[in-house]
């Protein structure tokens, strides 16, 4: 065991003298960024997305508070970064709300639960990811009708399971730590409401069934002879086969094919060896924009319908990578690229990645992201939750969460050495997320009263 080397104790004592720096009681505290303004900042968000679905965006927000904090992830960062830390710096999700997590095939084709959005995965401080998580599942409870109680102690018990299982990881080498990984069968053992085993056995189902080969008829359609992806905007459409987007010229026109060849060429060049050997045995049929998400809405995202010489398919999707939120308040990008960033952070956290994970450039100038579309994915959805539910997912993610920061930054010591193994930590963020959780949906109103004023223009 790890920790009965005498390092541990160094590493643990470590984390545990930075209480003194930040200590744990006062986690609790909520401090806002000065001159706060959430629908500025929101704004602000908005450029460099496409103009004709910000509307769209603002309507996605509108649907509860909760819908709003998930497209927010920029105000959270700023109120964190204007107060102290731990100090422990690693590798973050950044955007580790509730809905960010679930299930997912492996390479090997097996279910795993793993948090599943690294859009905003940046290097800063643990304790950011585990607050995020924290007040999304205020809010999810809030959404639900659930009482205060019950959503202090769904924080509660997923802050407790973060810091046992931050302990259970920190007495691991660090091989351990690497290719330790929760299975669908991990959850299912652990599951003892049989509403929860149920809702595990439906999502298990239901990812067994997004598969490229389910895909295949549902998005697409036979026009003389070729494979094409239907037309259904504003979800899926064809750039230069509609009118709702006149602001994106790319991929349209003659030349379009070519630049996506070119497109694609740069990702395949981004794989493992064995992996992009693959990717070549497959032609592009086929491209198409594609909205998703809430925060997303806007960005540019593209789905490429490819298939190899027998026609299996092969959906991808390639998504534009912007600058994380977390950015301005920790250190600016390293990787040159932004796709670069995600896919680096992804690799990094998670217990397995997407097999055709990599990076590219647009001929747009716009930096992408590309993995594949669906691919078993799968999460449960928040109008789904009861309150054993709602406790059973948030330690789940909070499990997930621990395995990733272990797994990041290989500091599960020094964490664990802050957290110690008393409740204190995870009363304050009970506290946190109620505080932080009323905050986001004065927050929400705020936006509401600007969208009713024509300030923010919102659709459906």
């Amino acid at each position: 065991m790890a920790a009965d080397h005498p390092l541990f104790a160094e590493y643990y004592a470590k984390g545990k003298a930075r209480r003194q720096i930040c200590h744990r009681v006062d986690q609790a505290e909520v401090v806002l960024a000065p001159g706060r303004d959430p629908v500025a900042v929101l704004a602000a968000s908005s450029q460099g997305r496409v103009p004709e679905l910000i509307p769209l965006r603002y309507g996605r927000m509108q649907a509860s508070p909760f819908a709003f904090f998930r497209g927010m992830a920029m105000m959270q960062a700023a109120d964190l970064a204007n107060r102290p830390s731990s100090g422990i710096v690693l590798q973050l999700c950044g955007d580790a709300h509730l809905m960010n997590y679930g299930f997912y095939a492996s390479p090997e084709r097996n279910l795993v639960f793993d948090i599943n959005d690294f859009d905003e995965t940046h290097p800063g401080p643990w304790e950011w990811d585990v607050k995020r998580l924290a007040v999304s599942l205020v809010l999810a409870a809030r959404s639900r009708g659930f009482s205060e109680v019950a959503a202090a102690e769904a924080v509660r018990l997923a802050v407790r399971t973060y810091r046992h299982r931050t302990h259970h990881f920190a007495c691991m080498g660090q091989m351990d730590i690497w290719y330790s990984r929760i299975s669908y069968g991990d959850l299912l053992d652990m599951a003892q409401d049989p509403a929860l085993r149920e809702t595990l056995l439906k999502l298990a189902e239901r990812a067994r069934n997004r598969t490229s080969e389910r895909l295949l008829p549902k998005i697409t359609a036979d026009e003389n002879g070729l494979l094409r992806l239907k037309d259904n905007p504003p979800v899926l459409f064809h750039t230069g086969d509609t009118t709702l987007i006149r602001s994106v010229t790319w991929p349209a026109g003659s030349d379009w094919r070519e630049q996506a060849e070119a497109m694609l060429q740069t990702y395949i060049g981004t794989l493992k060896e064995d992996r992009a050997e693959l990717a070549r045995r497959f032609r592009l049929v086929d491209l198409a924009f594609k909205v998703v998400g809430v925060g997303s809405v806007g960005t540019r995202c593209l789905v490429a319908l490819l298939q190899d010489s027998y026609d299996t398919p092969l959906f991808l999707q390639l998504k534009e990578a912007r600058a994380s939120v977390l950015e301005p308040f920790t250190q600016g990008c390293i990787h040159g690229n932004q796709g670069k960033r995600v896919v680096f952070g992804q690799r990094l956290m998670q217990a397995a990645s997407d097999l055709f994970l990599g990076w590219t450039r647009g001929p747009d100038g716009c930096d992408y992201y590309v993995r594949q579309l669906r691919d078993m994915k799968v999460t449960i959805a928040a109008e789904d939750f009861s309150v054993e539910t709602l406790t059973a997912y948030g330690q789940a993610c909070a499990w997930a969460l621990a395995r990733a920061h272990s797994k990041s930054g290989g500091r599960a010591a020094e964490i664990a050495g802050y957290l110690g193994q008393t409740s204190r930590f995870e009363d304050a963020l009970a506290l946190y997320a109620t505080r932080y959780a009323d905050q986001a949906e004065a927050d929400y109103e705020s936006f509401r009263r600007a969208v009713r004023d024509g300030v923010l223009p919102a659709s459906d």
